[in-house]
């Protein structure tokens, strides 16, 4: 399948299959307050509407960005636009022609900037694509485990562009703020945890949220299955 196929088998695609259903702003803990409403312009910003038209989010591992970045494509779709999400370590090589499959988005959210560190042809694509994308007036969301001063990118004029974007630094999650995002996800599903089931949890799995969610997912099916409540004596059980 080319590149053109694959964009046109993504884009009829239910929804909530091309952006999980966990991963959107409601189901995001906002440390710092200002960052949703960015993502949230941003999102759902008509081409020309707004100043801000290109963001950039950075952070270590386990600090939400690529939640971030699915949940503004879903934001958008649902206001009618176009949107796009390419993980960069899936198009390294060959980052121009998967960037040019995604010239229809009017919002483009590219994750995981560092994987290009290193190529001078991608940085060169990438460079072009923010070119167009903003004489275009498309908006554009990037990722990164650094800020664009601190990627050692071969190429000043990209590292340049980046850092024109409105930038915003992500923290990782406390214990309050895991135990909250938890809750959050438990009740999408349909789940209630009480405050003694999530403390155990959290002092006794792997704590970030890719692994709390698979782990989710594992205690509604064995709920369902028992047709018991979600509390410690059943976690005690199947998980031993």
């Amino acid at each position: 399948m080319n590149a053109r196929d694959t964009r046109i088998a993504a884009a009829q695609l239910p929804l909530a299959l091309r952006y999980p259903p966990d991963q959107r702003f409601d189901t995001y803990v906002d440390a710092d307050d200002h960052v949703l409403p960015q993502l949230r312009a941003l999102a759902r910003a008509h081409a020309g509407a707004l100043p801000l038209d290109a963001l950039y989010l950075s952070g270590p591992a386990a600090t939400g960005k690529t939640h971030l970045l699915l949940a503004a494509c879903a934001d958008a779709e649902a206001c009618g636009r176009r949107a796009a999400y390419l993980p960069l370590t899936a198009a390294t090589g060959m980052l121009r022609a998967a960037l040019e499959s995604f010239e229809h988005a009017d919002l483009l959210a590219l994750d995981g900037l560092e994987a290009i560190v290193g190529d001078r042809d991608d940085q060169i694509a990438l460079f072009d694509a923010h070119n167009r994308a903003r004489d275009a007036g498309r908006n554009l969301l990037y990722a990164g485990r650094a800020m664009p001063d601190a990627l050692d990118l071969d190429l000043p004029d990209l590292r340049s562009r980046l850092a024109q974007c409105v930038r915003i630094a992500l923290a990782p999650l406390d214990d309050i703020d895991r135990a909250e995002a938890l809750r959050l996800r438990a009740q999408r599903r349909g789940l209630h945890l009480d405050e003694a089931a999530i403390d155990w949890l959290l002092r006794r799995v792997d704590r970030d949220m890719p692994n709390l969610t698979a782990l989710l997912d594992r205690l509604d099916r064995e709920s369902l299955a028992a047709q018991r409540r979600i509390t410690v004596p059943f976690l005690r059980r199947v998980l031993g």
